[in-house]
């Protein structure tokens, strides 16, 4: 059975604390190396990255990273150069900034810098992402998806992610832009595929072993449809309303995990120490 995971990940739901404790930075500065990572910010995604890759080099500089450089690889020509292969291969940690996801998977698919990624991952630097650089990590990612009405029948885009994720979908800004909607149409579609959305200054920390450690101040949805009774998807034209039945949904906060092998959550408070010890171990 291929793995759903292979490395750790800390996937963020966008507009993450960054002037007060920090809680998910500082946790990504300290799964890096803390004084010793070697962090890489990619701001592939954004259209403005000198000023997101100043903003985050700051930051990580100032909750105590060893080495910060900011790659901004908006080119196919530039993810395929030597330098940032070598980068990558220094670094305890990379960092995605928020933008548009598609501009991730269109610049790095395929390049040296994709391959070079997924080394780095599966020999233990931690990959993270917010915002658009969260919904990249899975195999398949939502790109575009109205909000705004009730869920119906094929008004959501999809598209391959990087695939660092196995059968998981990710939606970020999730409460605060009313997301439920088409994380629910995306799983009707898919319901081999877990649906994860991820609310505002929140994360999900996933281990090698797949299980995952919720963080932050809100919370994150799970949506389970493997064992739909029915749906419609497949019997009206786009825009009927979406029906489906034996949706299982779970809402978990800081405090409980997720594992996605059994596809159930968990308390996590009591396995925290016990899985940060096995990450340090593997990545060092």
């Amino acid at each position: 059975m291929e793995h759903k995971v292979e490395g750790t990940l800390l996937i963020i739901g966008g507009a993450e604390d960054k002037d007060g404790k920090c809680e998910i930075l500082k946790r990504f500065i300290d799964l890096a190396g803390g004084e010793k990572a070697y962090v890489v910010v990619l701001t592939t995604a954004t259209q403005e990255p000198e000023t997101a890759g100043r903003e985050y080099y700051e930051i990580f500089h100032g909750l105590g990273a060893g080495i910060v450089e900011v790659l901004d690889l908006d080119s196919r020509k530039k993810a395929n150069h030597l330098f940032t292969e070598r980068l990558m291969e220094k670094a305890t940690g990379i960092f995605f900034t928020g933008g548009d996801q598609l501009r991730i998977t269109a610049a790095l698919g395929g390049t040296t810098a994709d391959d070079a990624l997924k080394k780095a991952y599966r020999r233990g630097a931690v990959i993270a992402g917010t915002s658009a650089g969260a919904s990249v990590m899975s195999n398949t990612m939502i790109v575009e998806g109205d909000s705004s009405q009730a869920p119906k029948l094929n008004t959501i885009k999809m598209a391959p992610g990087l695939g660092l994720l196995k059968e998981v979908v990710i939606d970020q800004h999730f409460a605060q832009r009313g997301r439920t909607g088409r994380l629910l149409s995306a799983v009707a579609h898919n319901p081999y595929i877990l649906g994860v959305g991820i609310d505002e200054d929140t994360a999900i920390l996933v281990y090698p072993d797949a299980r995952l450690e919720i963080i932050g101040s809100q919370t994150v949805t799970f949506l389970e449809g493997r064992h739909m009774a029915f749906s419609n998807v497949s019997e009206h034209s786009p825009g009927q309303a979406l029906a489906v039945g034996n949706m299982i949904l779970h809402v978990l906060p800081k405090g409980f995990g997720f594992d996605l092998n059994t596809r159930k959550p968990t308390r996590f408070q009591e396995e925290k120490g016990e899985n940060n010890e096995n990450h340090r171990n593997q990545a060092h």
